[in-house]
């Protein structure tokens, strides 16, 4: 397998297309929010980026995608989830002869899959959420890091305790494995090739803020809109994060449009840097990144894969 991996805007989903034209690979999502329907230009789908033109004909080629659109908006697609879903996916696309390209940038679920985490699924506990109710971010993150504490398990990242929602959920999963130690599914590793992009940072801020004024042109409010219309509680997309936890605040009243902009574009810039953290952390837990530069000719990027793979 081919694993490319890099921060929000560093343009890696062009390049795993063009890649899987090459290889003859089909692309393994790995992304935390493009798994849910109707949830598009927020989440970054570009699915045009997976139609690339054809040598000698007007139509252009489809690159196989898996694990995008496969869930309903409210919903809380996880981690347990995603690593069988992947597995299943992998193992069709191996079977088939093709090569599976792995792109996305939820780090968490890149190292799940390549090292096969053991991980157990958690039900929701309502008596708990209601206990939780009210607390502040500040106490529920201080109860989470004891729990954690107590069952020997690492805060995952920031984006554990980055909203209440995800605090109570987080203290919900760490409670369950106190209470009902059991033995964890396990998938085997996964043999992967990974390909960092990185892009400089300026480069990088540039082009978050360019494309953010593009997502608000072309619909991203409307589409936000839509969700609420369609019945989904503010608070669950407000759960989901950055564009859409903001543009949902923007919405029900809870601060100005010019406000969304800027809390949204500094959010994006601040998730950024976590991911490329996330990275940095996965190096030094043994995984080897070969980085290629963003700002190179596609051609000139798919050769350097090309060598590094052969």
């Amino acid at each position: 397998m081919i694993t490319i991996l890099g921060p929000t805007a560093s343009g890696k989903t062009p390049l795993a297309s063009a890649l899987a034209q090459k290889v003859g690979g089909e692309i393994i999502s790995a992304d935390s929010r493009q798994v849910y329907r109707r949830m598009d230009i927020g989440t970054g789908k570009d699915l045009a980026d997976y139609l690339l033109p054809t040598a000698n004909s007007q139509q252009p080629t489809a690159i196989p995608y898996h694990l995008i659109d496969i869930c309903e908006p409210g919903t809380k697609y996880n981690l347990f989830q995603y690593q069988q879903d992947f597995y299943d996916v992998y193992l069709d696309i191996r079977s088939r002869g093709m090569v599976p390209i792995l792109c996305g940038g939820t780090g968490l679920y890149i190292e799940a899959v390549l090292k096969g985490y053991q991980l157990s699924p958690v039900p929701q506990n309502p008596e708990l959420r209601s206990s939780l109710e009210g607390k502040s971010l500040e106490e529920l993150t201080c109860m989470l890091v004891e729990l954690k504490a107590k069952n020997g398990s690492n805060m995952h990242n920031t984006t554990d305790v980055d909203s209440c929602q995800r605090a109570i959920r987080a203290i919900e999963i760490e409670t369950y494995n106190l209470q009902h130690p059991m033995p964890k599914r396990e998938l085997p590793p996964v043999d992967s090739l990974i390909i960092g992009v990185y892009i400089d940072r300026e480069q990088r801020r540039e082009k978050i803020t360019r494309r953010l004024k593009v997502r608000l042109e072309n619909g991203m409010v409307e589409e936000v809109k839509a969700l609420l219309d369609s019945g989904i509680p503010a608070e669950d997309l407000i759960y989901y994060g950055l564009e859409y936890k903001f543009v949902t605040e923007y919405l029900i009243g809870k601060i100005t449009y010019e406000e969304m902009f800027q809390r949204l574009e500094i959010a994006i810039h601040q998730f950024a840097k976590r991911q490329m953290t996330w990275f940095r952390g996965m190096e030094r837990r043994g995984f080897t990144i070969h980085w290629i530069d963003a700002m190179q000719p596609m051609e000139e990027k798919i050769n350097e894969i090309l060598r590094i793979w052969r």
